[in-house]
């Protein structure tokens, strides 16, 4: 293998690794929504949810471009941990803002370590630091609406 399969490796395991936590979000988000009362919060999650379905593509298209096929098949670990408190949280407190606000901040804190991780990968190019860096502000700028609320 060359240095350069070994950097397209590298880079093409980060950004699976962001598509993991994205798509985590992104039912994360759809699930929150099903289960708050408030119609302004609704759609709000909505939103949230569309918007990580559409990171999802931006980096699937680069990794398509790096000449590599992507498998979206579930989410990782972690925000599985994060679908299943949202689940049980709603389970007992059905509607209790709060609460799933409080659910929805610990995913975003979650995608925010993932995102700056990632961005200390010295194999990504410029154009890749500034896709992923656009979607980490607006991951922050999401997760200071949501402390505003809770």
């Amino acid at each position: 293998m060359t240095n350069t399969d070994d950097k397209r490796n590298e880079i093409v395991s980060t950004l699976e690794g962001l598509i993991s936590i994205l798509e985590d979000g992104k039912l994360g988000y759809t699930n929150a929504a099903e289960h708050v009362e408030n119609a302004a919060f609704k759609v709000d999650f909505m939103q949230y949810a569309r918007e990580r379905a559409l990171f999802v593509v931006e980096i699937q298209d680069e990794i398509n471009r790096l000449g590599k096929s992507t498998d979206t098949s579930g989410g990782g670990a972690l925000g599985a941990l994060h679908r299943t408190w949202i689940d049980i949280k709603s389970t007992f407190t059905s509607g209790d803002t709060e609460s799933i606000i409080n659910a929805c901040i610990t995913g975003e804190e979650a995608a925010i370590e993932k995102y700056e991780a990632a961005l200390q990968n010295e194999a990504l190019d410029q154009n890749q630091i500034a896709m992923l860096t656009n979607q980490l502000n607006s991951v922050r700028a999401i997760l200071m609406k949501l402390n505003v609320n809770s």
